[in-house]
């Protein structure tokens, strides 16, 4: 598929393992990232571990006709992490992969690797490579939108178990005809990235759902006023909170929905959750929804919280039009919108499901960019 030689690729270059190298992989694949998302990784990693790859795994790979290189730094020749394209099927397909030490993160190094080894694999006729990533793992994925890999779906249970339950995949794809250029996303993280980005206004801060909020969430969404305002109004499980919490970035990023927590800007406290769905690119338009903890009602955190990410969605978003929902009985949320600059539109008669197979009435709402 590839020839031997070493491929530049910016600051890094693609080279063959030696037996010099298993000392740093080994102290590389040691990282709990590495061991949590790469299930063929053994944990702990030794540099037995390391020996065997270099000496037979990535021969193997090789004489199978796919490519396994290591990432090393151009300028010191120091270990930054591997990547590879796995030996071609019946069609001539082929997948890659690749994992990255700590201290080479953040610097656009797979980035480089991974567009180093696509190229020259289409030149050479490849006519598809496939990239997998964990549903959790976002850096992974954003790999992938940055070369030019389009979001495919989801392989339920198909990756490394967590817990005792299978993870699920996230799968990317490439053509040899596709342009390659990155894929901008239609809704970007919040300043600082996931998980790790926020937006605040001093009083409530925003940031992104992950999976150490699920606890917090089901109890939120427990509570009997915010069942009843569901769709459908029906107790949650804990499992699908669960699983809304785990693939809180990757929908993000894939520009499905971005669900977001609420919390308190000074202690971070968990105070509700906010939400835009129902993302229609071609309308530019998103759904907002919204609960809140009753512990922080009366201070006016949810018209801040709405306030602070619709502003964000017009300056940062091609989203022109946010439009929002209530029950005709549920003057508070019509009072948020009207504070947070929504307008009443119409009302839709027996739109929204409601308790023992009733239907009710639906107040619908939008703000729009100036």
């Amino acid at each position: 598929m590839l020839p031997h030689e070493a491929i530049p690729a910016g600051p890094a270059v693609l080279r063959l393992p030696v037996e010099g190298d298993a000392d740093e992989i080994a102290r590389a694949c040691a990282d709990p990232e590495i061991a949590r998302f790469i299930p063929f990784v053994p944990s702990p990693y030794t540099r037995d571990d390391a020996l065997a790859w270099i000496t037979k795994t990535v021969p193997a790979t090789w004489e199978n006709g796919g490519a396994d290189f290591l990432i090393a730094d151009a300028a010191t020749d120091r270990v930054l992490g591997a990547a590879g394209l796995k030996p071609p099927d019946r069609f001539g397909a082929t997948e890659v992969g690749y994992w990255l030490a700590p201290w080479a993160r953040g610097r656009g190094v797979v980035t480089t690797a991974v567009r180093a080894l696509a190229e020259p694999a289409f030149a050479r006729g490849v006519p598809r490579i496939t990239l997998h990533a964990d549903v959790e793992n976002v850096a992974s994925q954003q790999v992938a939108h940055r070369c030019g890999f389009a979001h495919e779906g989801v392989l339920r249970g198909a990756g490394a178990p967590r817990g005792g339950t299978p993870g699920d995949i996230a799968v990317f794809g490439r053509l040899s005809t596709d342009p390659g250029d990155p894929i901008a996303p239609l809704l970007p993280f919040f300043p600082g990235g996931f998980p790790g980005g926020s937006l605040t206004d001093g009083v409530v801060r925003l940031t992104p759902l992950t999976t150490a909020d699920a606890a917090d969430y089901f109890a939120l969404a427990s509570l009997p006023d915010v069942t009843d305002s569901s769709v459908p109004p029906v107790p949650p499980e804990y499992a699908d909170a669960e699983v809304l919490c785990r693939y809180a970035g990757h929908r993000w990023l894939i520009g499905q929905r971005a669900d977001i927590a609420i919390r308190d800007a000074v202690t971070g406290e968990f105070a509700g959750e906010i939400q835009l769905t129902g993302v229609i690119p071609p309308l530019g338009q998103a759904m907002l929804g919204y609960s809140l903890h009753p512990a922080h009602r009366g201070r006016g955190v949810v018209t801040r919280a709405v306030d602070l990410l619709v502003e964000w969605a017009f300056a940062a978003t091609p989203l022109r039009r946010i439009i929002a929902g209530t029950a005709p009985g549920n003057t508070a949320s019509q009072r948020v919108l009207e504070r947070a600059g929504f307008t009443r539109e119409h009302l839709v008669k027996g739109l929204l499901p409601g308790p023992g197979g009733t239907r009710l009435d639906d107040i619908q709402w939008a703000r729009t960019r100036a």
